[in-house]
Protein backbone atom coordinates (compact mmCIF):
# COMPACT_ATOMS: atom_id res chain seq x y z
CA UNK A 1 0.00 0.00 0.00
CA UNK A 2 2.88 2.37 0.75
CA UNK A 3 4.52 1.62 -2.61
CA UNK A 4 1.22 2.23 -4.43
CA UNK A 5 0.75 5.55 -2.60
CA UNK A 6 4.29 6.60 -3.52
CA UNK A 7 3.64 5.69 -7.17
CA UNK A 8 0.50 7.84 -7.21
CA UNK A 9 2.51 10.72 -5.72
CA UNK A 10 5.09 10.35 -8.51
CA UNK A 11 2.25 10.34 -11.07
CA UNK A 12 0.88 13.56 -9.61
CA UNK A 13 4.36 15.08 -9.74
CA UNK A 14 4.79 14.11 -13.40
CA UNK A 15 1.46 15.77 -14.23
CA UNK A 16 1.98 18.93 -12.19
CA UNK A 17 5.58 19.50 -13.27
CA UNK A 18 4.68 20.69 -16.78
CA UNK A 19 2.20 23.39 -15.59
CA UNK A 20 4.73 24.39 -12.90
CA UNK A 21 7.42 24.81 -15.54
CA UNK A 22 5.15 26.93 -17.75
CA UNK A 23 4.16 29.18 -14.83
CA UNK A 24 7.79 29.48 -13.71
CA UNK A 25 8.87 30.56 -17.17
CA UNK A 26 6.24 33.34 -17.29
CA UNK A 27 7.12 34.50 -13.75
CA UNK A 28 10.83 34.72 -14.62
CA UNK A 29 9.96 36.72 -17.73
CA UNK A 30 7.76 39.13 -15.76
CA UNK A 31 10.17 39.61 -12.83
CA UNK A 32 13.69 38.91 -14.13
CA UNK A 33 15.57 40.79 -11.39
CA UNK A 34 13.31 40.16 -8.40
CA UNK A 35 15.31 39.06 -5.36
CA UNK A 36 12.54 36.86 -3.92
CA UNK A 37 12.33 34.55 -6.93
CA UNK A 38 16.05 33.98 -7.49
CA UNK A 39 15.57 30.42 -6.23
CA UNK A 40 13.32 29.77 -9.23
CA UNK A 41 15.72 29.09 -12.08
CA UNK A 42 16.35 26.72 -14.94
CA UNK A 43 18.68 24.51 -12.91
CA UNK A 44 15.96 23.82 -10.33
CA UNK A 45 13.33 22.96 -12.95
CA UNK A 46 15.80 20.82 -14.92
CA UNK A 47 16.64 18.92 -11.72
CA UNK A 48 12.95 18.39 -10.95
CA UNK A 49 12.39 16.92 -14.41
CA UNK A 50 15.34 14.57 -13.90
CA UNK A 51 13.94 13.49 -10.52
CA UNK A 52 10.50 12.91 -12.04
CA UNK A 53 12.06 10.75 -14.73
CA UNK A 54 14.18 8.86 -12.17
CA UNK A 55 11.30 8.11 -9.81
CA UNK A 56 9.02 7.18 -12.71
CA UNK A 57 11.59 4.61 -13.83
CA UNK A 58 12.03 3.42 -10.24
CA UNK A 59 8.29 2.95 -9.67
CA UNK A 60 7.61 1.41 -13.05
CA UNK A 61 10.50 -1.08 -13.16
CA UNK A 62 11.27 -1.78 -9.49
CA UNK A 63 8.69 -0.80 -6.90
CA UNK A 64 5.46 -1.87 -8.61
CA UNK A 65 6.84 -5.22 -9.87
CA UNK A 66 8.22 -5.79 -6.35
CA UNK A 67 4.79 -5.08 -4.84
CA UNK A 68 3.05 -7.45 -7.25
CA UNK A 69 5.51 -10.31 -6.87
CA UNK A 70 5.57 -9.84 -3.09
CA UNK A 71 1.78 -10.30 -2.96
CA UNK A 72 2.01 -13.46 -5.05
CA UNK A 73 5.07 -14.94 -3.30
CA UNK A 74 4.94 -17.66 -0.66
CA UNK A 75 8.63 -18.44 -0.24
CA UNK A 76 10.71 -21.15 -1.84
CA UNK A 77 10.11 -24.76 -0.88
CA UNK A 78 12.31 -25.87 1.99
CA UNK A 79 12.71 -22.42 3.48
CA UNK A 80 11.05 -21.23 6.63
CA UNK A 81 7.83 -19.40 5.79
CA UNK A 82 7.81 -15.73 6.60
CA UNK A 83 8.51 -12.24 5.34
CA UNK A 84 12.20 -12.94 4.69
CA UNK A 85 11.45 -15.95 2.46
CA UNK A 86 8.85 -13.96 0.51
CA UNK A 87 11.27 -11.07 -0.01
CA UNK A 88 13.94 -13.50 -1.25
CA UNK A 89 11.55 -15.04 -3.79
CA UNK A 90 10.46 -11.57 -4.90
CA UNK A 91 14.05 -10.42 -5.47
CA UNK A 92 14.80 -13.54 -7.52
CA UNK A 93 11.71 -12.92 -9.65
CA UNK A 94 12.75 -9.29 -10.18
CA UNK A 95 16.23 -10.35 -11.34
CA UNK A 96 14.73 -12.84 -13.80
CA UNK A 97 12.30 -10.19 -15.06
CA UNK A 98 15.16 -7.70 -15.54
CA UNK A 99 17.11 -10.26 -17.57
CA UNK A 100 14.02 -10.95 -19.68
CA UNK A 101 13.43 -7.25 -20.42
CA UNK A 102 17.16 -6.77 -21.12
CA UNK A 103 17.04 -9.55 -23.70
CA UNK A 104 13.88 -8.20 -25.34
CA UNK A 105 15.31 -4.68 -25.68
CA UNK A 106 18.63 -6.09 -26.93
CA UNK A 107 16.86 -8.05 -29.68
CA UNK A 108 14.66 -5.05 -30.54
CA UNK A 109 17.72 -2.81 -30.83
CA UNK A 110 19.46 -5.38 -33.02
CA UNK A 111 16.45 -5.60 -35.36
CA UNK A 112 15.82 -1.84 -35.59
CA UNK A 113 19.34 -0.37 -35.48
CA UNK A 114 21.89 -3.11 -36.13
CA UNK A 115 25.29 -1.46 -35.90
CA UNK A 116 28.28 -1.65 -33.57
CA UNK A 117 27.70 1.72 -31.91
CA UNK A 118 24.10 0.86 -31.07
CA UNK A 119 25.03 -2.51 -29.57
CA UNK A 120 27.88 -1.03 -27.53
CA UNK A 121 25.61 1.68 -26.17
CA UNK A 122 23.46 -1.00 -24.54
CA UNK A 123 26.33 -1.68 -22.15
CA UNK A 124 25.85 1.82 -20.76
CA UNK A 125 22.92 1.01 -18.50
CA UNK A 126 22.32 4.41 -16.91
CA UNK A 127 22.98 6.78 -19.83
CA UNK A 128 21.36 4.80 -22.64
CA UNK A 129 19.57 1.62 -21.63
CA UNK A 130 17.09 3.04 -19.11
CA UNK A 131 16.22 6.11 -21.23
CA UNK A 132 15.76 3.82 -24.25
CA UNK A 133 13.53 1.48 -22.25
CA UNK A 134 11.60 4.43 -20.83
CA UNK A 135 11.23 5.76 -24.37
CA UNK A 136 9.47 2.54 -25.35
CA UNK A 137 7.19 2.80 -22.32
CA UNK A 138 6.47 6.44 -23.15
CA UNK A 139 5.58 5.52 -26.73
CA UNK A 140 3.16 2.88 -25.42
CA UNK A 141 1.71 5.45 -23.02
CA UNK A 142 1.22 7.95 -25.84
CA UNK A 143 -0.53 5.30 -27.94
CA UNK A 144 -2.76 4.51 -24.95
CA UNK A 145 -3.50 8.23 -24.57
CA UNK A 146 -4.35 8.32 -28.27
CA UNK A 147 -7.11 5.77 -27.57
CA UNK A 148 -8.28 7.15 -24.22
CA UNK A 149 -8.30 10.92 -24.73
CA UNK A 150 -10.74 11.18 -27.69
CA UNK A 151 -13.12 8.80 -25.93
CA UNK A 152 -12.73 10.76 -22.70
CA UNK A 153 -13.33 14.11 -24.41
CA UNK A 154 -16.74 12.89 -25.60
CA UNK A 155 -17.44 11.00 -22.38
CA UNK A 156 -16.82 14.12 -20.25
CA UNK A 157 -20.20 15.53 -21.29
CA UNK A 158 -21.97 12.45 -19.91
CA UNK A 159 -19.91 12.45 -16.71
CA UNK A 160 -20.60 16.11 -16.00
CA UNK A 161 -24.25 15.52 -16.81
CA UNK A 162 -24.35 12.88 -14.07
CA UNK A 163 -22.61 15.13 -11.53
CA UNK A 164 -24.63 18.28 -12.21
CA UNK A 165 -28.36 18.91 -12.00
CA UNK A 166 -29.94 19.06 -15.45
CA UNK A 167 -32.63 21.62 -16.35
CA UNK A 168 -36.19 20.34 -15.91
CA UNK A 169 -37.55 20.88 -19.40
CA UNK A 170 -40.92 19.22 -20.08
CA UNK A 171 -40.46 17.08 -16.96
CA UNK A 172 -42.70 16.70 -13.93
CA UNK A 173 -40.45 15.84 -10.99
CA UNK A 174 -43.39 15.49 -8.58
CA UNK A 175 -44.95 12.79 -10.74
CA UNK A 176 -41.65 10.96 -11.06
CA UNK A 177 -41.15 11.14 -7.28
CA UNK A 178 -44.62 9.71 -6.76
CA UNK A 179 -43.94 6.84 -9.18
CA UNK A 180 -40.56 5.98 -7.69
CA UNK A 181 -41.99 6.09 -4.15
CA UNK A 182 -44.75 3.64 -5.13
CA UNK A 183 -42.17 1.35 -6.72
CA UNK A 184 -40.01 1.48 -3.59
CA UNK A 185 -42.97 0.63 -1.36
CA UNK A 186 -43.99 -2.24 -3.65
CA UNK A 187 -40.49 -3.75 -3.58
CA UNK A 188 -40.33 -3.28 0.20
CA UNK A 189 -43.65 -5.15 0.66
CA UNK A 190 -42.45 -7.97 -1.59
CA UNK A 191 -39.20 -8.11 0.37
CA UNK A 192 -41.06 -8.35 3.69
CA UNK A 193 -43.31 -11.09 2.35
CA UNK A 194 -40.54 -13.28 0.94
CA UNK A 195 -39.60 -16.27 3.06
CA UNK A 196 -36.08 -16.31 4.45
CA UNK A 197 -35.52 -19.69 2.79
CA UNK A 198 -35.49 -18.14 -0.70
CA UNK A 199 -32.11 -16.44 -0.44
CA UNK A 200 -31.51 -15.75 -4.12
CA UNK A 201 -34.88 -14.00 -4.51
CA UNK A 202 -34.20 -11.88 -1.42
CA UNK A 203 -30.80 -10.81 -2.75
CA UNK A 204 -32.31 -9.89 -6.12
CA UNK A 205 -35.01 -7.79 -4.47
CA UNK A 206 -32.43 -6.05 -2.29
CA UNK A 207 -30.35 -5.11 -5.33
CA UNK A 208 -33.45 -3.77 -7.08
CA UNK A 209 -34.37 -1.81 -3.96
CA UNK A 210 -30.90 -0.22 -3.86
CA UNK A 211 -31.23 0.88 -7.49
CA UNK A 212 -34.63 2.42 -6.79
CA UNK A 213 -33.29 4.23 -3.72
CA UNK A 214 -30.38 5.66 -5.73
CA UNK A 215 -32.79 6.92 -8.39
CA UNK A 216 -34.98 8.43 -5.68
CA UNK A 217 -31.95 10.18 -4.19
CA UNK A 218 -31.07 11.67 -7.58
CA UNK A 219 -34.65 12.88 -8.05
CA UNK A 220 -34.65 14.45 -4.59
CA UNK A 221 -31.40 16.23 -5.39
CA UNK A 222 -32.82 17.54 -8.66
CA UNK A 223 -35.98 18.70 -6.88
CA UNK A 224 -34.06 20.53 -4.14
CA UNK A 225 -31.65 22.24 -6.56
CA UNK A 226 -32.14 25.97 -7.05
CA UNK A 227 -33.19 27.51 -10.35
CA UNK A 228 -29.68 28.99 -10.80
CA UNK A 229 -28.07 25.59 -10.41
CA UNK A 230 -30.48 23.93 -12.81
CA UNK A 231 -30.74 26.56 -15.52
CA UNK A 232 -27.34 28.29 -15.40
CA UNK A 233 -24.60 26.00 -14.05
CA UNK A 234 -25.38 22.99 -16.26
CA UNK A 235 -25.49 24.91 -19.60
CA UNK A 236 -22.42 26.96 -18.62
CA UNK A 237 -20.37 23.83 -17.83
CA UNK A 238 -21.46 22.11 -21.05
CA UNK A 239 -20.54 25.19 -23.12
CA UNK A 240 -17.17 25.38 -21.32
CA UNK A 241 -16.43 21.71 -22.09
CA UNK A 242 -17.36 22.26 -25.72
CA UNK A 243 -15.10 25.32 -25.96
CA UNK A 244 -12.13 23.51 -24.38
CA UNK A 245 -12.58 20.51 -26.67
CA UNK A 246 -12.88 22.75 -29.74
CA UNK A 247 -9.73 24.69 -28.76
CA UNK A 248 -7.82 21.42 -28.31
CA UNK A 249 -8.81 20.17 -31.77
CA UNK A 250 -8.01 23.60 -33.28
CA UNK A 251 -4.54 23.64 -31.70
CA UNK A 252 -3.84 20.15 -33.04
CA UNK A 253 -4.96 21.24 -36.52
CA UNK A 254 -2.67 24.28 -36.37
CA UNK A 255 0.18 22.08 -35.17
CA UNK A 256 -0.32 19.84 -38.22
CA UNK A 257 0.08 22.89 -40.46
CA UNK A 258 3.20 23.95 -38.55
CA UNK A 259 4.68 20.47 -38.97
CA UNK A 260 4.14 20.64 -42.73
CA UNK A 261 5.77 24.05 -43.21
CA UNK A 262 8.25 24.44 -40.34
CA UNK A 263 10.83 21.97 -39.05
CA UNK A 264 11.15 23.76 -35.69
CA UNK A 265 7.66 22.53 -34.74
CA UNK A 266 9.05 19.02 -34.25
CA UNK A 267 9.29 17.98 -30.56
CA UNK A 268 12.97 17.06 -30.74
CA UNK A 269 13.61 17.47 -27.04
CA UNK A 270 15.44 20.16 -25.10
CA UNK A 271 16.52 22.25 -28.07
CA UNK A 272 14.59 25.45 -27.41
CA UNK A 273 15.39 28.53 -25.32
CA UNK A 274 16.03 28.05 -21.65
CA UNK A 275 13.71 28.84 -18.78
CA UNK A 276 13.01 32.56 -18.47
CA UNK A 277 14.45 33.55 -21.87
CA UNK A 278 11.33 33.57 -24.07
CA UNK A 279 7.60 33.13 -23.61
CA UNK A 280 6.20 29.73 -24.47
CA UNK A 281 2.95 31.21 -25.78
CA UNK A 282 2.16 33.85 -28.38
CA UNK A 283 -0.38 35.46 -26.04
CA UNK A 284 1.94 35.65 -23.05
CA UNK A 285 0.58 34.90 -19.58
CA UNK A 286 -3.00 34.45 -20.84
CA UNK A 287 -1.87 31.87 -23.40
CA UNK A 288 0.19 30.06 -20.75
CA UNK A 289 -2.86 29.91 -18.45
CA UNK A 290 -4.92 28.48 -21.33
CA UNK A 291 -2.25 25.84 -21.96
CA UNK A 292 -2.31 24.79 -18.30
CA UNK A 293 -6.12 24.49 -18.33
CA UNK A 294 -6.00 22.37 -21.48
CA UNK A 295 -3.28 20.11 -20.02
CA UNK A 296 -5.37 19.39 -16.92
CA UNK A 297 -8.46 18.91 -19.08
CA UNK A 298 -6.65 16.40 -21.28
CA UNK A 299 -5.40 14.51 -18.22
CA UNK A 300 -8.86 14.23 -16.68
CA UNK A 301 -10.32 13.25 -20.06
CA UNK A 302 -7.67 10.58 -20.58
CA UNK A 303 -8.42 9.01 -17.19
CA UNK A 304 -12.17 9.10 -17.87
CA UNK A 305 -11.60 7.61 -21.32
CA UNK A 306 -9.29 4.93 -19.92
CA UNK A 307 -11.98 3.62 -17.57
CA UNK A 308 -14.64 4.02 -20.30
CA UNK A 309 -12.92 1.62 -22.70
CA UNK A 310 -14.54 -1.82 -22.71
CA UNK A 311 -11.23 -3.56 -22.10
CA UNK A 312 -10.64 -1.60 -18.85
CA UNK A 313 -14.23 -1.32 -17.55
CA UNK A 314 -13.73 -4.08 -14.97
CA UNK A 315 -10.47 -2.39 -13.97
CA UNK A 316 -12.27 0.53 -12.32
CA UNK A 317 -11.56 0.70 -8.55
CA UNK A 318 -14.59 0.54 -6.27
CA UNK A 319 -14.86 1.50 -2.64
CA UNK A 320 -14.39 -1.46 -0.25
CA UNK A 321 -14.36 -3.84 -3.24
CA UNK A 322 -10.90 -3.57 -4.83
CA UNK A 323 -8.17 -6.16 -4.49
CA UNK A 324 -4.59 -5.11 -3.86
CA UNK A 325 -3.55 -6.55 -7.23
CA UNK A 326 -6.09 -4.33 -8.99
CA UNK A 327 -4.86 -1.32 -6.99
CA UNK A 328 -1.29 -1.99 -8.19
CA UNK A 329 -2.53 -2.28 -11.78
CA UNK A 330 -4.40 1.01 -11.50
CA UNK A 331 -1.33 2.74 -10.07
CA UNK A 332 0.83 1.48 -12.95
CA UNK A 333 -1.76 2.61 -15.50
CA UNK A 334 -2.04 6.08 -13.97
CA UNK A 335 1.78 6.35 -13.86
CA UNK A 336 2.09 5.45 -17.55
CA UNK A 337 -0.62 7.95 -18.52
CA UNK A 338 0.89 10.68 -16.34
CA UNK A 339 4.39 10.15 -17.68
CA UNK A 340 3.18 10.22 -21.28
CA UNK A 341 1.00 13.34 -20.81
CA UNK A 342 3.90 15.88 -21.10
CA UNK A 343 5.13 14.08 -24.21
CA UNK A 344 1.64 14.05 -25.75
CA UNK A 345 1.09 17.75 -24.93
CA UNK A 346 4.34 18.66 -26.69
CA UNK A 347 3.69 16.33 -29.63
CA UNK A 348 0.19 17.72 -30.24
CA UNK A 349 1.37 21.31 -29.96
CA UNK A 350 -0.72 22.08 -26.86
CA UNK A 351 2.42 23.65 -25.41
CA UNK A 352 5.75 24.70 -26.92
CA UNK A 353 7.70 23.77 -23.80
CA UNK A 354 10.67 21.63 -24.82
CA UNK A 355 10.95 18.69 -22.46
CA UNK A 356 13.87 18.79 -20.06
CA UNK A 357 15.86 15.92 -18.59
CA UNK A 358 15.33 12.31 -19.60
CA UNK A 359 11.75 13.08 -20.66
CA UNK A 360 13.17 14.78 -23.75
CA UNK A 361 15.52 11.99 -24.80
CA UNK A 362 13.02 10.04 -26.89
CA UNK A 363 14.28 9.06 -30.32
CA UNK A 364 10.82 8.70 -31.85
CA UNK A 365 10.07 12.40 -31.17
CA UNK A 366 12.37 13.28 -34.06
CA UNK A 367 10.54 11.07 -36.57
CA UNK A 368 8.40 13.35 -38.74
CA UNK A 369 6.01 10.65 -39.95
CA UNK A 370 5.28 9.31 -36.43
CA UNK A 371 4.58 12.80 -35.06
CA UNK A 372 2.43 13.82 -38.05
CA UNK A 373 0.45 10.55 -37.97
CA UNK A 374 -0.11 10.97 -34.23
CA UNK A 375 -1.53 14.47 -34.72
CA UNK A 376 -3.76 13.39 -37.61
CA UNK A 377 -5.12 10.38 -35.74
CA UNK A 378 -5.84 12.45 -32.64
CA UNK A 379 -7.72 15.12 -34.60
CA UNK A 380 -9.72 12.59 -36.63
CA UNK A 381 -10.61 10.34 -33.67
CA UNK A 382 -11.63 13.28 -31.46
CA UNK A 383 -13.82 14.74 -34.20
CA UNK A 384 -15.48 11.38 -34.88
CA UNK A 385 -16.15 10.77 -31.16
CA UNK A 386 -17.71 14.22 -30.76
CA UNK A 387 -19.85 13.85 -33.90
CA UNK A 388 -21.04 10.44 -32.72
CA UNK A 389 -21.79 11.89 -29.27
CA UNK A 390 -23.86 14.83 -30.47
CA UNK A 391 -25.69 12.97 -33.24
CA UNK A 392 -26.68 9.92 -31.19
CA UNK A 393 -30.09 11.40 -30.26
CA UNK A 394 -30.87 12.25 -33.89
CA UNK A 395 -29.75 8.78 -34.96
CA UNK A 396 -32.06 7.17 -32.39
CA UNK A 397 -35.03 9.17 -33.63
CA UNK A 398 -34.28 8.28 -37.26
CA UNK A 399 -34.12 4.59 -36.39
CA UNK A 400 -37.45 4.83 -34.57
CA UNK A 401 -39.03 6.69 -37.48
CA UNK A 402 -37.84 4.03 -39.94
CA UNK A 403 -38.96 1.22 -37.65
CA UNK A 404 -35.42 -0.11 -37.23
CA UNK A 405 -35.19 0.45 -33.48
CA UNK A 406 -36.22 -3.17 -32.80
CA UNK A 407 -33.09 -4.42 -34.55
CA UNK A 408 -30.91 -2.97 -31.73
CA UNK A 409 -28.56 -1.23 -34.15
CA UNK A 410 -27.57 1.25 -31.48
CA UNK A 411 -25.78 0.51 -28.22
CA UNK A 412 -26.78 3.75 -26.56
CA UNK A 413 -26.53 3.33 -22.78
CA UNK A 414 -29.68 5.37 -22.38
CA UNK A 415 -31.68 2.39 -23.61
CA UNK A 416 -30.91 0.60 -20.38
CA UNK A 417 -32.56 3.36 -18.39
CA UNK A 418 -35.98 2.48 -19.81
CA UNK A 419 -37.46 -0.62 -18.25
CA UNK A 420 -40.97 -1.97 -17.60
CA UNK A 421 -42.47 -1.12 -14.25
CA UNK A 422 -44.39 -3.37 -11.93
CA UNK A 423 -47.76 -2.60 -13.58
CA UNK A 424 -46.53 -3.33 -17.11
CA UNK A 425 -46.15 0.27 -18.31
CA UNK A 426 -42.84 1.70 -19.48
CA UNK A 427 -41.37 4.77 -17.92
CA UNK A 428 -38.10 6.61 -18.28
CA UNK A 429 -36.52 8.06 -15.15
Amino acid sequence: LFLSTFTLAVSAGAVLLLPFSIISNEILLSFPQNYYIQWLNGSLIHGLWNLASLFSNLCLFVLMPFAFFFLESEGFAGLKKGIRARILETLVMLILLALLILGIVWVASALIDNDAASMESLYDLWEFYLPYLYSCISLMGCLLLLLCTPVGLSRMFTVMGQLLVKPTILEDLDEQMYIITLEEEAIQRRLNGVSSMVEYQTAELERELEKVKSKKTNLERRKKASAWERNLVYPAVMILLLIETSISVLLVALNILYLLVDETAMPKGSGGPGIGNASLSTFGFVGAALEIILIFYLMVSSVVGFYSLRFFENFTPRKDDTTMTKIIGNCVSILVLSSALPVMSRTLGITRFDLLGDFGRFNWLGNFYIVLSYNLLFAIMTTLCLVRKFTSAVREELLKALGLDKLHLSNNPRDSETKPSANGHQKTL
